[in-house]
């Protein structure tokens, strides 16, 4: 499950009532990042905006806000993307596929400390398979042909999918808090 249509199912699953759009100037994330993002992720900003789902799952920012405007190279995806790739590089052999880690943008981290990520080979985003650097999953490294959307929902109500995809146990119903309330 691609797209926003993933969002809207995940709607199903995750109330809406605790997000906020983010409103971001995405062309000015696209020139720092130097690249589209999934219309999953982008419809999920506008829906609920980055936070923690589940009391586990925090779904970044693109950037760093600086000032309210504009986006800024910074914190959040930039640094856990600089980490995955560093792991990559010292671990990735161990993984049964081979992607290049200038490929991996990370999009979100669980307090398990698994990061959640893209692999953005494919030109289009919308086909961006989700890859778990996972500290606590076996194997470490695991890729998905899901979006970002049907990867969270598929956690969130598929108890098989979610097997070895999560080092720590999602009880309860599904929930979104906005970092703004947190």
């Amino acid at each position: 499950m691609h797209g926003t249509d993933a969002v809207a199912a995940l709607a199903a699953l995750i109330p809406v009532a605790g997000g906020v759009d983010e409103r971001i100037r995405w062309d000015e994330v696209e020139a720092i990042w130097g690249k589209r993002f999934p219309s999953d992720y982008v419809r999920f900003m506008e829906v609920y905006g980055a936070g923690v789902v589940q009391d586990a799952i925090n779904v970044l920012l693109p950037s760093e806000r600086a000032d309210g405007w504009p986006y800024r190279d910074g914190p959040g995806l930039r640094d856990e993307t600089e980490l995955v790739r560093e792991m990559w590089d010292m671990c990735g052999d161990e993984a049964d596929f081979d992607v290049d880690p200038a490929s991996i943008v990370a999009w979100a981290v669980t307090s398990g400390a698994d990061v959640y990520c893209w692999d953005t080979t494919d030109e289009d985003p919308d086909r961006w398979p989700v890859l778990i650097c996972g500290r606590h999953t076996h194997p470490e490294f695991q890729v998905h042909p899901r979006g970002m959307a049907g990867f969270l929902h598929g956690l969130l109500g598929d108890e098989e999918f979610r097997q070895q995809k999560i080092s720590m146990v999602l009880s309860g119903e599904a929930s979104f808090v906005n970092w703004r309330d947190r």
